[in-house]
């Protein structure tokens, strides 16, 4: 009997239940029990769209579930700074290594983080603690739940997955090949995990602010939360995001190393999704109702100024919309997030140019943080041009690519609304001028993508960490201070969902090491 069986279907016959159903019983017969279906995947490269099923023996092997988690209420404290995939992540293995986690969130709730969300899109009200990036479950949980990750050790994918499972996920996410959650389902989840937590002994504690540290010999004595609690400590986990500005402000004020790192801006483009799956799924009308809404991943070197520059397509959102996720007042921030069945009438895709030292060195008096002030003021120079709430400026692409004032745009999903602007005016020199030719290239590459019923809406700017916070490379500490632990997306080490929730888990076994021999 073979191990691993793959087959080229249609569309219909792999996501519709009964075809599916009569096709495991041709092709297995009796044997369907002995396998299961390990990945999934379209191939759109020709004009008859396919999909790639592949069926491998069962094979006895132990699943994650609820029954590893242990009882931690009097065990040893570990303090987790933010509740994002890195921090609940770590909380839910610490658990599991007999360690108590107490993780501190300076946000709300899933459930009462919705009315900071209603609130910023609705009357352009912008809580700084409580917003598209802070709150339970971090960036990824309101924008997109996308679970994309480029790690090649794929048990550590798996078990992230299956705890996923575990608290609620679909069984999906185990075999697609680019598993996806959304936006609407992604709260519930992150509440189970914050239920299992708490429900072994570890604590998670809301409207929780870090404002202080106290360091003896190299080392954090203590924490403080919203100026007024002060806590013991033996061991910090630092999951923030790559948004707390102010808490890398602490950092560089407390003289903790951190390092400017390059990112990358831009703008997020919105196309109808029919545009893009008629160009991906080369139909003529509507796409078959038995495929997804289809996506693109864009790259392109580009020539400027004696250097090649990279624009690349960046957390593609199809049947999405477009969301406001500034930090705080008077700046303009946007970001792209799918409901899980990806089903509105727009495709959004972040565009965005790698900026480095050469574009930070304005800011340069301000030392380590000089990338993050350089990203502060692209996204106040943004709000200034309409300087109406949350209203972002934007423009029709082809006007964008050919520097021509919009002077009306298309319907949007962008709820806050939009102002016809020339974003070339609000956009550093080389970000827009590398950002045009790179528009051109992707036009050649997908025929249709070029359009005015395309538009380009700023600022895409929060693509990762303008901060990296060094560790050592095995015990996952510091380099100076030996129990604050960096970990995820904010510190430099993850970029999306999986790669922190990979990493504040293995930043969690760094601990139990850590504090086995304290």
């Amino acid at each position: 009997m073979k191990e691993q069986l793959d087959f080229r279907v249609s569309p219909k016959k792999a996501f519709n239940e009964e075809e599916f159903a009569l096709f495991i019983e041709r092709e297995f017969g009796e044997n369907a029990p002995l396998y299961e279906l390990s990945k999934r995947s379209i191939d759109a490269r020709k004009r008859d769209v396919i999909v790639l099923l592949r069926f491998v023996l069962k094979k006895e092997q132990e699943v994650w579930n609820k029954g590893l988690l242990q009882n931690v209420a009097k065990a040893t404290e570990v303090h987790i700074i933010g509740s994002g995939p890195a921090g609940i992540f770590a909380g839910i293995r610490m658990i599991e290594l007999g360690l108590k986690p107490i993780i501190f969130e300076r946000g709300n709730d899933v459930k009462d983080r919705r009315r900071d969300l209603a609130n910023i899109n609705k009357n352009h009200i912008v809580n700084p603690d409580s917003n598209y990036c802070f709150g339970e479950g971090g960036a990824g949980t309101y924008s997109d739940g996308k679970l994309y990750t480029r790690s090649k050790k794929r048990g550590d994918v798996n078990r992230v997955l299956e705890i996923m499972v575990a608290h609620g996920a679909t069984k999906n996410i185990l075999i697609d090949a680019h598993p996806h959650i959304g936006t609407n389902k992604l709260p519930k989840l992150i509440a189970d995990m914050r239920e299992s937590i708490k429900s072994c002994g570890g604590e998670v504690h809301f409207n929780s602010k870090l404002t202080d540290l106290e360091i003896s010999s190299d080392e954090i004595t203590s924490i403080t939360i919203n100026g007024n609690e002060t806590i013991k400590t033996k061991a910090v986990l630092l999951a923030t995001g790559h948004s707390a500005r102010d808490i890398f402000e602490l950092l560089e004020k407390k003289k903790i190393e951190i390092e400017a790192k390059p990112f990358a801006l831009g703008v997020r483009v919105e196309h109808p999704q029919n545009i893009i799956d008629k160009i991906q799924y080369k139909c003529t009308t509507d796409r078959s109702e038995y495929l997804p809404a289809s996506s693109y991943g864009l790259v392109s070197q580009i020539h400027y100024q004696g250097t090649n520059h990279g624009v690349f397509s960046f957390c593609m959102c199809p049947g999405g919309f477009i969301v406001p996720s500034a930090t705080q007042d008077k700046e303009i921030v946007v970001n792209g997030m799918s409901p899980s069945k990806r089903d509105s009438k727009y495709a959004n895709s972040g565009i965005v140019v790698a900026v480095d030292e050469q574009d930070f060195a304005p800011f340069n008096k301000h030392g380590n943080l000089r990338a993050m002030y350089y990203q502060q003021a692209v996204e106040q120079k943004m709000y200034e041009v309409v300087a109406q709430g949350q209203v972002a400026p934007a423009q029709r692409l082809t006007d964008f690519v050919h520097n021509v004032n919009s002077t009306n745009l298309p319907e949007t999903s962008y709820q806050p609304g939009l102002a016809p602007t020339n974003l070339r005016d609000a956009l550093p020199d080389k970000v827009q001028r590398v950002l045009k030719e790179g528009f051109k290239s992707f036009g050649n590459k997908m025929r249709g993508y070029m359009t005015d019923e395309a538009i380009v809406v700023g600022t895409e700017s929060r693509t990762s960490s303008p901060v990296k916070i060094p560790r050592e490379k095995e015990e996952k500490y510091h380099i100076r201070i030996k129990n604050l632990f960096p970990s995820g997306e904010g510190a430099g080490y993850a970029g999306g969902i999986m790669s922190a929730a990979i990493d504040g888990e293995k930043v969690a076994d760094a601990i139990s090491i850590k504090l086995t021999n304290y």
